[in-house]
């Protein structure tokens, strides 16, 4: 793909990136951090995974717009300091089919709109929105998961203090198999053991 497609695409592509991220930013700035955060992250373990550099810098997009549809949430549910009930927590759920709505007709050549679609998905078929297992969820979103998941347990919430690298790392390790491509946990502890994991705050 960089070979062969022109540098203009790639500069549009990153605009539209770009743009999505700062328009995040300015309604929702943990999100947009989150989201950065999340990128990053997803991209080491990709590469701790030795994957292509096609496929890391796919992810770098996807992480850097995953969260999006939370654009569409009520700030009072996005900000609550308390625990979300019931039709709250219905509600945030929504957030993945709505980011594919948006990203479904923009042209990426990474399956964007559909790993936002399903990193919420879990190996064991216990995920959302569509309850999908195994090898059925694509790969970029069994990455962007593990991404997704260490990296809210790292951070502070309206609601709760942050459980700790330590905490996350655990969670991805006991549920490798369960919840989370084994695959994917493995080359996440991995970078951990190796200080790879860099979820800094800038």
């Amino acid at each position: 793909m960089f070979e062969q497609e022109p540098e203009e695409l790639l500069r549009m592509l990153n605009g539209t990136v770009d743009a999505m991220a700062s328009l995040c930013e300015k309604i929702d700035p943990y999100t947009a951090g989150h989201q950065r955060r999340v990128a990053r992250l997803a991209c080491d373990i990709a590469k701790k995974m030795g994957l292509s550099d096609e496929q890391v810098y796919g992810l770098r997009v996807i992480g850097m717009v995953h969260d999006i549809g939370k654009m569409a949430l009520p700030d009072e549910v996005l900000s609550k300091r308390g625990e979300l009930n019931a039709e709250e927590l219905s509600l945030v759920k929504t957030h993945p089919q709505v980011a594919y709505d948006v990203l479904k007709n923009l042209e990426f050549p990474w399956p964007v709109a559909r790993t936002v679609l399903q990193h919420h998905e879990r190996v064991d078929g216990s995920g959302y929105p569509n309850n999908l297992a195994g090898e059925d969820i694509i790969l970029e979103a069994r990455i962007l998961c593990v991404a997704d998941v260490v990296e809210s347990m790292v951070s502070h919430r309206p609601y709760r203090r942050a459980p700790g690298l330590e905490k996350a790392l655990e969670e991805i390790e006991s549920n490798s198999g369960v919840l989370y491509d084994p695959v994917v946990a493995d080359a996440c502890t991995k970078l951990s053991s190796n200080g790879g994991i860099k979820l800094d705050w800038e």
